[in-house]
């Protein structure tokens, strides 16, 4: 088989990847790892009705993959201690055709100017590695303003005073609001911060053949049984209905074939052990910032950044409960969420000076029930108590949760390898996870951690607790000192410089003519923002170079 090009990875990154070059006409594979429960077997170009609100599916039993008995990775927060201190999962997205897109529950909020000159506007942090990004908000923009109308984006322009400009409003306007969110937004704002609706790709009308949210709750970590969620659905769809398209799921790609700076194609491993080659103009890897890096090295990739400077948000939480009902498992898992942390107040200054850094960087702050059914029964005794327990309901409908999206920034030492001994089913080394938080992050976290656990005391909480991840204490014998965000970048960094990066300012990986990075890998900084729609946006605007297609909307400069 020889196709224009080759896209490892069906998840956001990939899908938008796919729907560029597919709209320019390229003939395309898309090879998935994972099993395909997004769409339809019998015509790809139409949605599968697979997902259910099933917590023991879902979040029990690895129906969207990967399982971490079959693929494990291993983790250890340095050198220090050894090979490995862990095997199992390690702050895994969805092995699945969609990928990430399918259990998030949507916010998709674009960065800020100043996330992407963090070095030149902030100034560097002791022991860190910050840098700047080698293209600017301005360049991003059309293609942020592409993607939500490509994906369906729900918003209200003007509500966030942090926001960076915007060519265009949102497609459509903002869904119904949780209640819970609605009280925590009002105590918020009589504290001085600046609560609004948070951009979600989860439709607040019929968009473009698929409904809107019916709000059932089962949003995070669960797929959408509607498909009211439109990353990446709305794309893969419309990828399969051009006709130049073909998916290859529960397909492993173990190889990226080169000869000195060009790429022939890749090898795969198929669902039953056999093994295929694709022959391609180009390789567009979309595989995660875990799963690329293990690709690049697995091909015998030798730049020695490939797997460094991992980021993966240092998130603070503050719960309380309260003694009304909140509804809190009803919803889109959050509705609403402010931005006063990032850049934070003259106290936020305060507490950098306190700790001996230039300044602290905090993230957006979510606004959310926690809670579902199963997840709240088993933190309950057993017995006529658990009954009780679960009609007063005190970690399900009367809970409330802030949790900030603390930025992580970049550290040589945190990084992404190939595993010297564990092996995944098939045979090949798993990725293996270094990380450990600085002192900003720590930091940042002793800071505005009161400071969240302030709002639930004004909304009238019972009882307030503040924790972290990594840090906070988990089931299943995982250490705390795994990361479990979900949201990771930074591991095949963009760049101009060979020396100091992996990939050029396009995602085209330095030293290659024909192979492009399109997902949050090539992320410089994390910035305090979820990434998927950044990642989106540079996909598109990689997967626009290589095919020659111009700027949406025009050139797209500065304002």
């Amino acid at each position: 088989m020889s196709v224009d090009a080759v896209v490892v990875g069906s998840g956001p990154g990939g899908a938008t990847a796919a729907d560029v070059l597919t709209r320019a006409g390229w003939s395309v594979v898309i090879v998935e790892k994972g099993t395909n429960r997004l769409l339809d077997p019998s015509d790809l170009s139409r949605p599968n009705f697979e997902f259910s609100n099933d917590e023991v599916k879902f979040l029990r039993r690895h129906f969207l993959g990967p399982d971490p008995i079959v693929e494990p990775r291993t983790f250890r927060k340095s050198v220090a201690d050894g090979e490995r201190s862990y095997v199992g999962e390690v702050n895994s997205i969805p092995s699945t055709v969609g990928g990430g897109g399918v259990h998030a529950d949507g916010k998709v909020p674009r960065f800020s100017e100043s996330d992407f000159h963090l070095l030149s506007s902030h100034g560097p942090q002791p022991g860190a590695d910050v840098a700047d990004w080698p293209i600017t908000y301005g360049e991003l923009e059309p293609y942020y303003a592409e993607c939500e109308r490509s994906i369906g984006v729900a918003g209200a322009a003007g509500t966030n005073p942090f926001a960076a400009w915007r060519s265009c409003d949102f497609p459509m306007r903002p869904g119904a609001p949780m209640y819970g969110a609605l009280l925590s937004s009002s105590a918020a704002t009589r504290l001085g911060y600046h609560p609004y609706p948070a951009p979600t790709a989860a439709n607040s009308v019929p968009y473009r053949g698929r409904p809107a949210c019916n709000n059932c709750g089962f949003c995070a970590f669960f797929g959408c049984p509607i498909h009211a969620k439109g990353d990446p659905i709305a794309l893969l769809t419309r990828v399969m209905a051009s006709g130049r398209a073909e998916l290859l799921s529960e397909t492993f790609v173990s190889r990226i074939r080169f000869s000195g700076r060009v790429a022939t194609g890749v090898d795969c491993v198929g669902p039953d052990g056999s093994i295929r080659s694709i022959d391609a103009k180009y390789v567009v890897v979309a595989a995660g910032a875990i799963e690329t890096p293990r690709l690049l090295l697995l091909s015998g990739f030798d730049n020695p950044l490939i797997g460094r400077f991992l980021m993966v948000h240092f998130q603070t939480f503050a719960v309380g409960t309260f003694e009304d009902d909140l509804h809190a498992e009803r919803g889109r898992t959050v509705t609403h969420v402010h931005d006063d942390a990032i850049d934070g107040d003259e106290a936020t200054r305060e507490a950098a000076r306190e700790a001996g850094l230039p300044y602290l960087r905090g993230g957006m702050v979510e606004h959310g029930g926690t809670g579902l059914p199963i997840m709240e029964a088993i933190n309950y005794p057993w017995g006529r108590r658990h009954v009780e327990a679960m009609r007063n309901s005190a970690l399900r409908r009367r809970l409330w949760a802030l949790t900030m999206q603390g930025e992580d920034l970049s550290y040589a030492t945190n990084a992404v390898d190939l595993d010297p001994a564990i092996k995944d089913a098939r045979g090949f080394p798993v990725a293996r996870v270094t990380y450990s938080p600085g002192r900003h992050e720590l930091a940042a976290h002793r800071h505005h951690g009161p400071r969240l656990e302030a709002i639930l005391k004004a909304m009238g909480a019972q009882w307030t607790t503040v924790a972290s991840s990594p840090g906070a204490s988990h089931e299943r014998g995982r250490p705390a000192a795994v990361p479990e965000s979900r949201h990771v970048m930074g591991t095949t960094r963009m760049g101009i410089d060979p020396r100091r990066s992996v990939v050029d300012q396009f995602g085209m990986v330095h030293g290659m003519d024909n192979v492009v990075v399109a997902d949050s890998s090539v992320f410089v900084t994390s910035a305090g923002y979820g990434p998927t729609l950044t990642l989106v946006a540079l996909a598109a605007r990689a997967a626009s170079h290589i095919a020659g297609v111009g700027t949406p909307g025009g050139d797209g400069g500065e304002r």
